[in-house]
């Protein structure tokens, strides 16, 4: 019987993209249904569908998407043009995370073979992505043991990077699962992740499911966490990670790694290598996307500041590759004394 960190997170059914709808969870768990480049937009763009790996997979499908509705036998004029459009949108809708680009491009370079080879290049990425998990979260399970041996871990986390941000398995979440299934956990602290709570919602919702013990943590109690002595090891996923080893990833995470450096706590990133772009040196090259200001403003839809009030509302930040212990890809680990150019 398999796990529910093995379960794909989205799929192609009837001529549409399938996934479980984010924003719903972890009240609901409600499928969403994508017939159109836009609905793939949109979905990325509210985060019904996100995590890196996961949006650049509904971006690939996407592009299958726009291949059937515009370069399918009897459709005349201008096929390959407007897919290339739509596949231009399905990129800029987040513009940090670089698997969203590496996926609609791989995609897209099947164009010429039709929308059949665009389908099955799609799909077969979400079989890769399975199974580069697997192959990343056994690497990133030494690392963790190297560096805390011969203990059962308290690990804290932030956002989320199971299987709702990938195809199945995760990336530092399915790592913390994984050392649960092996007795190695004693709890997980799991950041609320604010302003979205994708940690409070997302996260403790796969630890519930797979029955490992974890408490929620504000985001702001996280270094005092430390200090009590309540954390051996961080564990977070990446978004962007460029030649030298910096990390862009959820907001908030610059401030894990600076607490756990203060405290001598081994800080490690485990993300795929299409998670990197080696065409940037350092994380000043790294766009960061802002969004709107009344996921800060308000909560819940009530609104929390006095009207008029503005906000600062990055999506994500960048780690120095200087506070990075190790960045685990599915190729082994990475020191960042080894990948800093």
């Amino acid at each position: 019987m398999s796990k529910p960190s093995d379960q794909p997170s989205l799929r192609w059914e009837d001529n549409a993209i399938v996934t479980l709808d984010q924003r719903a969870l972890p009240h609901e768990r409600r499928l969403l249904r994508l017939d159109t480049v836009d609905d793939v937009v949109t979905a990325i763009a509210t985060l019904a569908v996100r995590g890196a790996p996961s949006i650049g997979l509904a971006g690939a499908l996407g592009v299958a998407l726009s291949a059937y509705a515009h370069c399918s036998p009897g459709i005349s004029g201008g096929g390959q043009q407007a897919v290339r459009a739509d596949a231009r949108r399905l990129a800029a809708a987040r513009p940090t995370a670089v698997n969203l680009a590496w996926a609609v491009d791989r995609a897209l370079g099947r164009l010429v073979d039709g929308p059949d080879a665009v389908l099955a290049e799609a799909t077969a990425m979400i079989d890769e992505d399975w199974a580069v998990n697997r192959q990343m979260v056994s690497h990133a399970v030494q690392a963790v043991l190297d560096r805390c041996p011969q203990r059962s871990l308290r690990l804290l986390t932030h956002c989320n990077t199971g299987r709702l941000a990938t195809a199945a398995v995760g990336t530092a979440l399915g790592t913390i699962l994984a050392l649960a299934d092996a007795g190695k956990v004693t709890e997980v602290l799991v950041d609320e992740t604010r302003p979205l709570l994708q940690g409070a919602r997302l996260t403790a919702w796969e630890l519930a499911e797979a029955g490992v013990s974890h408490r929620v943590c504000v985001d702001s109690a996280a270094a005092a966490a430390m200090s009590q002595g309540l954390v051996d090891c961080v564990l977070v996923g990446a978004d962007r990670i460029t030649a030298r080893g910096d990390v862009a990833n959820k907001i908030g995470t610059y401030a894990l790694a600076i607490a756990a450096a203060h405290h001598g706590i081994p800080f490690i990133v485990v993300a795929p290598e299409s998670s990197w772009d080696r065409s940037l040196v350092d994380g000043r090259d790294i766009v960061i996307e802002e969004r709107a200001a009344d996921e800060v403003t308000s909560y819940g839809r009530v609104r929390t500041t006095p009207r008029g009030t503005r906000a600062y509302n990055p999506a994500f930040d960048v780690t120095p590759a200087s506070l990075i212990t190790a960045i685990v890809s599915e190729h082994g680990v990475h020191h960042t004394s080894e990948v800093r150019a």
